[in-house]
């Protein structure tokens, strides 16, 4: 059995597709480093991500398949699904090896997992754009937490560039321990020493700017008027708003009790 282990990064699993082809030695899996320990009578292929490899791969693909489908490779990736570098690795050798386009051809095990998985990745992708909610601290940065089940943050940064492009702002994912701040011209990756908000996403109010607690006080009073009791559907509200995604929105959490009314605020 050949095991293909590379870093865990996208440019590395397309450095391992290039490889693998140069070696014309077929993988019976491919994983991370440490993720999984190959067996005893298993042959480990450590890979060293190569961007010229990667590109050419990428490059390779772009002839195959359309751009949507490439991207949706990139997400099927971020899913960190068990398995899938081998659908992906699957999916580019049907796609180079068929002379016409695989993209609809789901009879093809690797096509219908990847559309499939997909779909779960866009799903908690727009999930995250609507849920997230920012907290304000004193130094002006807007700040949130969040816990995705696939690490979408690469996928959201544009959505946020955009509609928040005169604020900086820090989204951090707790589970993956990174995330990304936008200083109003760029985003980068950024690590921090110690999650400074607690488990359900509250910033210790030392930090956060003086009027935070109003306005987050006066969006609940909002939330509670416009909801209508006689028309309240739990089932359908759980539908659109599932509820492990509660203790990050600000209209979920317990009511905020009052604090001295700033003059000129409320």
């Amino acid at each position: 059995m050949f095991f293909y282990n590379y870093d865990g990064t996208f440019e590395g699993l397309l450095t391992t597709i290039f490889d693998i082809y140069e070696r014309k030695t077929k993988p019976d899996k491919i994983v991370r480093h440490a993720a999984e320990q190959p067996g005893l009578f298993s042959q480990t292929i450590r890979i060293i991500s190569n961007e010229v490899k990667a590109d050419r791969v990428w490059k390779g693909l772009a002839i195959k398949v359309s751009e949507s489908a490439r991207s949706g490779l990139y997400k099927a990736f971020l899913s960190e699904q068990p398995g899938v570098e081998m659908l992906i690795y699957q999916y580019v050798q049907l796609a180079f090896a068929s002379p016409v386009n695989i993209e609809d051809n789901f009879a093809a095990d690797c096509v219908h997992q990847l559309a499939q998985i997909n779909k779960k990745v866009f799903r908690e992708q727009h999930r995250m754009e609507a849920f997230i909610r920012f907290q304000k601290t004193a130094d002006d940065l807007f700040y949130a937490t969040i816990n995705p089940d696939f690490n979408v943050l690469p996928l959201i940064l544009n959505h946020f560039e955009k509609r928040y492009a005169d604020q900086r702002w820090l989204i951090y994912d707790t589970q993956r321990n990174y995330g990304v701040y936008f200083d109003l011209i760029k985003t980068q990756p950024v690590v921090l020493d110690h999650i400074i908000a607690d488990r359900s996403g509250y910033l210790p109010a030392s930090i956060l700017e003086e009027h935070e607690h109003l306005y987050q006080q006066l969006w609940q009073t909002y939330y509670q008027h416009v909801n209508i009791p006689e028309r309240k559907n739990r089932k359908l509200h759980l539908r659109h708003i599932p509820l492990r995604y509660w203790k990050y929105l600000t209209e979920k959490r317990p009511q905020l009790q009052s604090k001295a009314t700033t003059p000129g605020l409320l």
